[in-house]
């Protein structure tokens, strides 16, 4: 009876003491972090204990073997440097780190039972720097081509974009695992070129955790057939009969167009026109010259051509419009009147308005005529009112009187013989009436 509580108390005792010591190691809290580095940079671990109490912190490479022992380091590579130590942190630098360095880092802290946590280095290889390769050196216009773009041993594998001056085309990669573990990506990138893409840069670009703005760029080449425009050099306006045409043919091609023609479509040029170089030159144009001129330029990747169509108008006339009225108001006004003073004094003169074709000098005479013709339209109205009715005036006090004196005198043989018949009558004279026909 005495053994089984014997065993029972041990056996409670021992519970006890584990859960105590079980309690102390989680209460220690210890942590370290991962760490990610570049090839030939600086590493830091760091081993941190919350609540020490004295235990002791070391530090093992990926092979344990003891690197740090407290502040001591029993390894001989003078690459790992103490940082720091106290109570509560072991830290220790790493330099010129390099691939083999990379795995899994202990740091230990002496407790029962030891506890442990673990840094996992990493290390990154950055690529050489990019290689692109395109097909062709010198492209024509409409073709398809390829460029190539390489990012040899990188670690992790890279990734590649490739930009045409500032739009992104997509690439189709090829990733690679060498005997060393490094990565080889080649990315290719396929597209047709069109004239505006010649001198646009055709960027590879590689994006890498190790490596920031890390590219390769190529000029693109582009040769292409080229573009003729005709441009009028004079006249400014509209060309009429009589006057000089001059055409310039401009054109750009890559190569620069060697031959530049000028021709008329479904006919001749001008035997007189003159053709220097680009330039087309006609003096003294008429109607005959009408038609569709063509400027064709060509290079070695083809031709190209430009049409200007030629209309003549008439010569412009130099007569005002004005002027002819006011020549047809005066000679209606000249045939009316038959008075030959007035005629000579206040009839204008249209002999000026039908030749002087100057700029200025025909308004002003123009408004003379018409003043003066309107003057002498109302003097003639005038006149010719004033004669109707002076005539109306005489028309109406015109007539022939007849009365009833000497009656008598109409049977007379003699004169002598009327007076005496007559005197009878003038016993009358008071019912002498007098009648108006």
């Amino acid at each position: 009876m005495a053994n089984a509580r014997s065993g029972s108390l041990a056996t409670i005792l021992f519970l006890f003491m584990s859960s105590a010591a079980l309690h102390k190691v989680v209460s220690q809290n210890l942590v370290t972090d991962n760490v990610t580095v570049v090839e030939g940079e600086m590493a830091i671990i760091s081993c941190r204990v919350k609540n020490n109490d004295d235990s002791v912190i070391q530090l093992l490479n990926p092979n344990r073997q003891t690197i740090y022992f407290r502040d001591m380091r029993p390894l001989k590579d003078s690459r790992f440097q103490l940082v720091n130590f106290s109570d509560n942190e072991l830290r220790v630098s790493l330099s010129n780190v390099s691939l083999s360095d990379e795995g899994r880092y202990v740091c230990q802290l002496y407790t029962d039972p030891p506890q442990e946590a673990y840094a996992e280095i990493t290390v990154l290889i950055p690529p050489g720097n990019p290689i692109i390769e395109a097909r062709d050196e010198v492209l024509s216009e409409g073709n398809e081509t390829e460029m190539t773009c390489t990012a040899m041993s990188s670690k992790p594998a890279a990734i590649i974009r490739w930009m045409k001056g500032d739009k992104e085309l997509p690439g189709k990669p090829k990733v690679e695992l060498t005997y060393d573990k490094m990565y080889t990506v080649t990315s290719r990138l396929t597209f047709t070129v069109n004239k505006e893409d010649d001198g646009v840069p055709v960027i590879c670009i590689v994006d890498h955790p190790a490596v920031k703005d890390f590219q390769a760029q190529k000029y693109l080449e582009v040769q292409y057939k080229p573009e003729v425009k005709i441009v009028v050099e004079f006249p400014q306006g509209l060309t009429r009969e009589g006057e000089n045409l001059e055409l310039s043919c401009k054109f750009r091609g890559k190569p620069e167009p060697q031959r530049v023609n000028w021709l008329k479509v479904d006919d001749d040029v001008p035997s007189h026109a003159v053709i220097t170089g680009a330039d087309l030159y006609i003096e003294n144009l008429n109607k005959s010259y009408n038609g569709t001129y063509r400027c064709v330029a060509s290079n070695s990747i083809g031709e190209a051509y430009d049409d200007y169509t030629l209309y003549v108008y008439d010569a412009p006339t130099t007569t005002p419009k004005s002027t002819t009225a006011t020549t047809t108001t005066t000679t209606i006004i000249t045939t009316t009147i038959s008075y030959p003073e007035i005629n000579q004094d206040t009839a204008p003169s249209t002999e000026p308005a039908a030749h002087d074709s100057r700029a200025g000098e025909g308004a002003p005479r123009t408004v003379d005529h018409a003043v003066i013709g309107g003057v002498v339209a109302v003097v003639v109205f005038a006149m010719l009112c004033l004669l109707i009715v002076l005539g109306r005036y005489f028309a109406r006090h015109k007539g022939t009187y007849f009365t009833h004196e000497a009656k008598g005198a109409d049977d007379a043989a003699d004169a002598d013989t009327a007076i005496i018949n007559a005197e009878g009558g003038h016993t009358n004279s008071d019912e002498k009436k007098e009648y108006y026909i």
